[in-house]
């Protein structure tokens, strides 16, 4: 086996495996990025990138529809030819990976395509090679789309996201399989292009690790598109159609048909082969075990989705900056998860940051929650059609600080930037109540959502009852 030395060896060269390996390379690191993948990853090419230009487009067809009533009339007709071919030309670029890999390159990297495998502490093998690294290695495998075991579903013909994303033609009927974020993006998307969607998720309400409130929201949102909505639905099996397609059967017996299916129930850290018993590392909990400074064992770093953790492409980039600075000697804090944003694209926006109510009172926190209707402030007004969502805030009383909040609505995401700046530097309310909010903003339903909590109505409440304050 012809042996190979390097600084540096990072297994996976998705997003945030590509992302480490231009920053040691530009910092003067003999670098090696091992991928059997596209360079770039999920992010670029199946997810975050091509399905927001999805969303982008579908966002464009409906606002065009809110004309009516609003600013006179007009004829949409939705044709989803030009987003398909933007999809494929302009977000994946052909799923040709040639100019990321030049990337890599042109920054002194090197780029070894297959499977890597753990040898030893410091070895990786990949095909007949075996490379040895000298200060350390990194692994970047991220994660792969997971099918529930449902009886029948892997003798039916289904779509994952990617072939979702991939999609030149649309079926005439969809049955999205999971009310997560994947879901009501993908499933929302297809509504608006004329697609007869069904969404069917097992919990009680969709974004189930959301709060209720955005679930609600956004429930009717996707109704007004045109989808149908599932909840606490449990799929007892999958059919092949009489006439092709899919038949997806209830627990209690309502058959659902359509001419496709899409599987959208999550994913799961992708560790298989990757050699983790020749370093002494158990993985039996489905991710690669790692401490608060992304270090797997001496010598050996883990990041990404592989990790279990949070497993946004944003935490990826973010834990890449930590493993460049701690293979460096620069010193990185230690990793620190507690105002992870999370951003559900469809429209409205669902933006969250920190705890929901529940997980805070399930830390037996005094919490007090306050929730403002969109449409009810200055700027959902104005907005008219389109203008639906909240601001919810989760406000620990003993600290005066905001540990969790939700911005759904047409802005969701950018007023999620205030909210996590003041979860994260726990800004004393105190000091956002006599913020001066411009008028009229999406961002200023945060100060309007405050209103109750500031006027002292927190004192009033019944220790025992209700601790949501709606103003």
């Amino acid at each position: 086996m012809a042996e190979e030395q390097a600084d540096v060896i990072v297994l996976g060269v998705g997003t945030a495996g590509e992302d480490l390996v231009l920053r040691l390379a530009g910092a003067g690191l003999d670098v090696v990025g091992v991928t059997d993948e596209l360079v770039g990853g999920e992010c670029a090419y199946w997810a975050c990138v091509p399905s927001k230009m999805m969303l982008r487009a579908a966002k464009l067809v409906q606002e065009a529809r809110r004309v009516d009533g609003t600013a006179g009339h007009a004829d949409v007709t939705a044709d989803w030819v030009p987003v398909a071919a933007r999809v494929r030309d302009e977000a994946a670029g052909g799923w040709d990976d040639s100019a990321a890999a030049a990337r890599l390159e042109a920054r002194g990297a090197r780029l070894v395509r297959g499977r890597g495998t753990l040898t030893g502490p410091a070895t990786a093998a990949v095909g007949g090679r075996e490379l040895t690294a000298a200060r350390g290695i990194v692994i970047a495998t991220g994660s792969k789309p997971v099918a529930p075991p449902i009886p029948g579903l892997a003798e039916v013909d289904h779509w994952t996201s990617h072939d979702a994303i991939k999609a030149e033609d649309l079926p005439g009927s969809l049955i999205v399989l999971g009310g997560g974020a994947v879901g009501c993006e993908l499933g929302q998307v297809f509504a608006r292009f004329g697609v007869d969607v069904t969404i069917v998720e097992a919990a009680e309400r969709l974004l189930a690790a959301e709060e209720p409130e955005a679930g609600a929201v956004l429930g009717e949102a996707l109704g007004a598109d045109g989808a149908t909505i599932h909840t606490s639905a449990r799929v007892t099996r999958v059919e092949g159609g009489e006439r092709g397609g899919c038949v997806v059967v209830l627990d209690g017996g309502d058959r659902l048909e359509a001419d496709r299916l899409l599987v959208a129930t999550g994913r799961a850290p992708t560790t298989e082969g990757l050699g983790l018993e020749h370093v002494g590392v158990d993985a039996s909990s489905g991710a690669v075990p790692v401490d608060d400074h992304l270090r797997v064992t001496d010598g050996i770093w883990a990041l990404g989705d592989v990790t279990g953790t949070a497993m946004f492409t944003h935490v990826a980039l973010y834990q890449a900056r930590l493993v460049e600075c701690d293979i460096l000697g620069l010193d990185p804090p230690a990793a620190d998860y507690r105002a992870v944003p999370r951003v559900t694209f469809t429209d409205p926006e669902v933006g969250a940051v920190g705890l929901t109510e529940a997980q805070a009172r399930a830390e037996s926190r005094d919490v007090v929650t306050t929730v403002k209707e969109l449409p009810a402030t200055f700027r959902g007004w104005l907005h008219g059609p389109g203008g639906s969502g909240l601001v919810k805030l989760v406000v620990d009383r003993a600290d005066d600080v905001i540990v969790g909040a939700t911005a759904v609505g047409p802005a969701g995401g950018e007023v999620l930037g205030l909210l996590e700046l003041a979860v994260q530097a726990r800004i004393p309310l105190r000091e956002l109540r006599w913020m001066i909010y411009a008028f009229p903003t999406f961002y200023g339903a945060v100060g309007e959502a405050m209103g109750a909590y500031a006027r002292g109505l927190q004192d009033v409440l019944d220790p025992g009852g209700d601790r949501t304050l709606h103003d």
